[in-house]
């Protein structure tokens, strides 16, 4: 809303205000002289065209412009042919009114748009300027973050953006991660993790080696994603802009009419000609589709921007539409509904009994021993439950793994041979090919067995962990009416387990999939899917990449680590919790209602304004209000969308 936009307006408003007065001989003008001999009416004229041009001139221009350049049937056709109608027949304050109205109306639409786009122009913010390379002799350059490739070195002090994509090298921080996920706290970060780009060095120093380069870095394919949002239109605004193109024609030809038919039909009598031409100008203001053209757009993109102030990245107000309509959710469990980090949950003696914490201590760590030199997500879910549990022990087998032979069995374990000892620590398959008996467990999760010297020392249960919000996300799915069907590739036993935890059905479980058969049990979904209605698939990984396309709408979970769910989903969680899926569908489903609103309303109170105006009911006032006043109230009901 600019300044002078303002002051127009307060201007015109003024001069329709003396205009009003010296017409209505509140102020008395005719005992001047000058006046007199030129006539108190034209003076009336004159206040008011230098009113109207004031406050209607760049109206008038751009509709000259348009029919120039071939597009007559826009508002600002209608608002010029509407007033210049009203200065015929001598209805000078009302042409004013109408040009002021409708100037207030765009200024109100102006202030909505900035509103909506101040989250977007937010996200916007975390695109970093520069980058310190570390030159070989440890020298620091500033640079552009597309100057940098992968391997480079870069250092992030505190305050800076982190430019690029990378792993740290030297150094410990604590990030703001709030530009991406909405999340206030943040997050620590220390030499061996990864960082990503946008984030924000709160304290200590870093020592990043970039992992990839800027075109391809998390903060560059946000920003492509926000930026490139708007160009996937949803059905209502498309349905919006073929209706405006035809709807704006016919009421100009109907506008003809009325003030034509009555006219010929009385013998061209003029006083007839001026009152149908008078309702022919309110028919025109009164259908002016702005109420429809700017709140429908604007709705869906102050969603887009509410949802990305809360880490959701929505790519389009299709989607938008699309999520408001979801029955069934499809989820991958995997990072998804679980953390994907493997925890040990059970140490048990070869019957399942519970052990003392030494005996527990012992078991571990001869599995520990065992895994020492993995990268395998189990076995360094063990060394980190020794570290955890007794750091000197496992800083002992670190030591020692130096003289221990290793020899690892493909699809069945490890053996070590160490200090006379002879560990190995693998599956059931392992322990009866060395002839060593083991009891069934049938645990859910994965079981790891530890023999020692050919006796069975026990086994350890390690299992995915839950995310803290999946249960009450599921709930509050349900509560939306949502049926969840959970799809993944792990075995039944554990599938069932997190189903049940998670409350979802047991016959909405598929376990043990490859990625081909997520597909398959997709599109058995989609068959089954009530007319109206769409599915969404959630995942967060490489192998959900297929999924995420095949579904009406894709959702990307732990899409930040992820790039090619990131490409396919439509939709992607920037805080990786399942919490965020509900917000995305509960958004939606305000945006596309305060759409239907808009829409409803405004058909509405135009429809019944346009029979009062052909039956010479409603003046120029009421019009005004149809059109200005109903545009308002829309545009003000659109900004709810933001919140």
């Amino acid at each position: 809303m600019k300044k002078r936009d303002i002051t127009r307006v307060v201007i015109a408003f003024l001069i329709l205000l003396a205009g009003l007065a010296i017409e209505h001989k509140i102020i008395d003008i005719s005992n001047i002289e000058i006046i007199s001999s030129i006539g108190v009416d034209n003076v009336i004229l004159v206040v008011f065209v230098v009113g109207y041009l004031i406050i209607g001139g760049d109206v008038i221009r751009t509709a000259a412009s348009n029919i120039l350049h071939g597009q007559i049937f826009d508002e600002n056709f209608l608002m010029t042919i509407a007033t210049l109608g009203a200065f015929f027949v001598h209805e000078y304050p009302e042409a004013i009114a109408v040009m002021l109205f409708y100037q207030v109306g765009e200024m109100f639409q102006s202030y909505a748009v900035n509103k909506s786009r101040k989250s977007i122009a937010e996200l916007m913010d975390i695109k970093p300027d520069t980058a310190n390379y570390k030159n070989e002799d440890g020298t620091i350059e500033v640079r552009k973050p597309e100057e940098l490739n992968v391997g480079d070195i870069i250092i992030v002090k505190p305050g800076e953006k982190i430019p690029l994509d990378g792993v740290i090298i030297v150094g410990s921080s604590e990030v703001d991660n709030s530009a991406l996920t909405g999340e206030s706290i943040p997050r620590f970060v220390e030499a061996g993790m990864d960082v990503i780009s946008g984030t924000i060095n709160i304290s200590g120093v870093l020592e990043i080696r970039v992992q990839k380069k800027y075109s391809e870095s998390t903060v560059s394919k946000i920003l492509d994603l926000v930026e490139n949002a708007s160009a996937r239109k949803s059905k209502s605004e498309k349905f919006i802009s073929k209706f405006a193109r035809y709807y704006t024609p016919i009421v100009v030809m109907l506008a003809v009419a009325l003030a034509l038919v009555p006219t010929v039909i009385s013998g061209f009598e003029m006083e007839v000609f001026k009152e149908w031409a008078y309702r022919a100008c309110s028919f025109l203001v009164i259908s002016c589709p702005c109420a429809l053209v700017i709140s429908v757009p604007l709705s869906f993109f102050g969603g887009i921007g509410g949802a990305s102030a809360k880490g959701i990245l929505i790519k389009g107000s299709n989607y938008v539409e699309t999520l408001a309509k979801i029955s069934t959710i499809v989820c991958d469990k995997t990072g998804t509904l679980t953390k994907g980090n493997f925890k040990v949950t059970k140490i048990a003696d070869a019957n399942g009994y519970n052990l003392s914490k030494e005996q527990e201590l012992e078991i571990l760590e001869a599995a520990t021993l065992a895994e020492m030199n993995t990268n395998h997500p189990i076995g360094l879910s063990l060394i980190n439950e020794l570290k955890e549990r007794e750091i000197s022990r496992f800083e002992i087998l670190e030591n020692a793994r130096i003289n221990a032979k290793y020899q690892e069995i493909s699809g069945y374990g490890v053996e070590v041979q160490w200090n006379n000892d002879r560990i190995i620590a693998g599956n059931v398959k392992l322990m009866v090919k060395n002839n060593i008996y083991v009891s069934n467990m049938n645990e859910p999760g994965t079981i790891v067995y530890v023999a020692k010297n050919q006796e069975l020392l026990g086994y350890i249960l390690i299992q995915d962990e839950l995310k803290d919000d999946s249960y009450d996300a599921i709930r509050s799915l349900k509560e939306l009416d949502c049926n969840v069907v959970m799809l993944t590739g792990d075995n039944k036993a554990i599938a069932d387990s997190v189903a049940a935890k998670l409350g979802i059905s047991a016959s909405n479980v598929h376990a043990e999939l490859l990625p081909q058969d997520k597909v398959e049990q997709l599109e058995l979904v989609m068959k089954d899917k009530k007319e109206g209605t769409s599915v969404a698939f959630i995942g967060d990984g490489i192998n959900d990449a297929p999924v995420l396309a095949g579904a009406d709408v894709g959702i990307a979970m732990g899409g930040l680590g992820q790039d090619a769910a990131i490409e396919a989903a439509d939709v992607v969680i920037m805080d990786d919790k399942m919490s965020g899926v509900v917000k995305a569908i509960a958004i939606a489903k305000k945006t596309v209602g305060i759409v239907k609103q808009n829409i409803v309303f405004a058909l509405a109170v135009k429809i019944l304004v346009l029979i009062l105006a052909a039956v010479g009911i409603a003046n120029m006032w009421m019009a005004v209000f149809a059109d200005v006043g109903v545009a308002v109230i829309a545009i003000l009901n659109a900004m709810r969308a933001m919140k």
